[in-house]
């Protein structure tokens, strides 16, 4: 009888590995399509692994640039991670990602501890990934805040490029602004036609001023810190109506 039961409960287990079921299953997360929150956190961990890679090879200019993309894309996802656990933030904004930014922006960087520094924030990321994937998913309005954030992205780094004088860097900062653009335009049209309609107006401008062979870089700085203060203008009430339903 004993064997009989044996050979019944192997036969079952068998017959569920056959099916693809495991027991553990159940400790995943249900099974669907990913949160926009996942999959926007994730998307932003390559930029990391590129930098470690650069920094490996010795090659430090490049380990600047993926570090800068880290940089940039980070800034669109860094809310989520906020609301979830500011001590997680505050250590890879404040601790890793300051020190990694100097160390790469200094006369003689250290290499090796850059890339201890940098593989040591990429655990911590992976941290933050985990939580997120384990986690009871954040008010939808924290996804809008997002979205916004990636977009605006690269208004600040059309910024960047004209502080340094780089039109060309500004002109494709700006092209990626613009082809994203309308991934958003009618979230802030829906909070603020005036701020719609002014982004809009201001984005031709930027377009006009960005045409000339040598742009007035002056004129174009004040264009894009214009759009710039009407589309933050919608971030902050979006994020301020996000962290009032949280």
């Amino acid at each position: 009888m004993k064997f009989i039961t044996r050979s019944i409960v192997l036969g079952v287990l068998a017959m569920m590995a056959v099916l693809g079921y495991s027991p553990l299953a159940s400790a995943s997360p249900a099974a669907g399509p990913e949160r926009f929150e996942l999959t926007s956190i994730r998307a932003v961990r390559p930029s990391l692994v590129n930098t470690i890679a650069a920094l490996k090879k010795g090659d430090l200019a490049e380990a600047k640039a993926d570090f800068e993309a880290y940089d940039s894309a980070w800034n669109g996802i860094e809310g989520y991670i906020n609301a979830r656990d500011k001590n997680m933030y505050t250590e890879l904004e404040q601790t890793f990602q300051a020190k990694i930014a100097k160390g790469l922006s200094s006369p003689a960087p250290d290499r090796p501890s850059l890339i201890i520094d940098t593989e040591s924030m990429l655990a911590r990321f992976d941290d933050a990934i985990a939580m997120v994937e384990y986690g009871q998913p954040l008010n939808p309005l924290y996804d809008d805040v997002a979205r916004l954030r990636m977009v605006r992205a690269n208004l600040r780094s059309v910024t960047l490029a004209l502080k340094t004088g780089d039109v060309a860097k500004a002109r494709k900062s700006f092209a990626a602004f613009q082809d994203k653009w309308s991934t958003v335009d009618a979230l802030i049209k829906a909070r603020s036609a005036d701020s719609y309609a002014d982004i809009e107006k201001g984005v031709a401008q930027i377009n006009q001023a960005l045409m000339a062979d040598k742009p007035d870089v002056d004129q174009l700085n004040a264009l894009v810190k214009g759009v710039t203060d009407k589309y933050n203008a919608v971030v902050a009430d979006v994020t301020k109506d996000a962290h009032g339903h949280s």
